[in-house]
């Protein structure tokens, strides 16, 4: 069965709106300023909100996210970086399978210890097959869950690790080059992804202009997230 959230971005595929999403590391924020950024992200033409980071250690979150939530109405789903980065006060959650790797940590072992968690609260659970592609920098990704990333030039292997992701149930492949990352996902992976998958995808990492976004909207990608782009400079949208 469908869910809400999830609906939304398949309808969005399907009709190729484009969406957006602004990726707020919750290391990276206080409570206080939080006002000032909902109204700068508002903005913007964000559709969601991601929380989430690869080294959190899960302090504050919930307060971070009710916060956010009085000030912006916008769907907050969390990208978390391990089990312990889970709220009840978020929307959804991008239930992760680090697919691009083979640490079994990251495969199913925080997965399994998240249903304890995940089972308390009304989260909208949306699988989520994660790709972590070759970036030109060691990202925080890679070190924390101790797995390479997938070759930038490889681009069959990447279309068929998405297609097997799809197949396992996967409802969203999201292509990720990375926080701070020096080159985006290639413009010709996300289309012979596109071409070969039909659950939405999602990419992220390494895109530093609007022209960038839209360049990735075009080649397929049904989501494009910004993260230390407008981490770095929240009038990132402004023409």
């Amino acid at each position: 069965m469908m869910t809400a959230i999830y609906q939304e971005i398949l309808h969005a595929k399907l009709q190729k709106r484009k969406l957006l999403a602004i990726l707020l590391d919750p290391e990276k924020l206080e409570l206080a300023p939080i006002q000032d950024v909902c109204l700068k992200i508002k903005e913007t033409p964000a559709t969601h909100i991601f929380v989430g980071g690869s080294t959190f250690n899960g302090f504050h979150l919930d307060a971070l996210i009710l916060e956010i939530k009085k000030h912006i109405h916008l769907p907050v789903l969390l990208f978390p970086g391990d089990y312990k980065q889970i709220s009840a006060h978020a929307d959804g959650i991008l239930f992760l399978n680090l697919v691009s790797g083979r640490n079994p940590e990251y495969l199913i072992e925080h997965q399994v210890n998240a249903v304890p968690l995940l089972e308390k609260t009304n989260l909208e659970i949306i699988p989520t097959a994660y790709l972590l592609i070759e970036s030109g920098v060691v990202t925080a990704v890679e070190k924390v869950s101790a797995t390479k990333p997938l070759n930038r030039d490889n681009i069959d292997y990447v279309s068929q690790t998405a297609k097997a992701s799809e197949w396992m149930g996967n409802q969203l492949v999201y292509l990720e080059a990375g926080s701070g990352a020096k080159k985006a996902v290639p413009l010709e992976m996300i289309r012979e992804t596109a071409s070969k998958i039909s659950i939405p995808i999602i990419v992220g990492g390494g895109i530093t202009s609007f022209e960038g976004i839209q360049q990735a909207y075009k080649a397929g990608a049904t989501m494009v997230v910004i993260g230390t782009a407008f981490e770095n400079n929240t009038s990132f949208f402004e023409l």
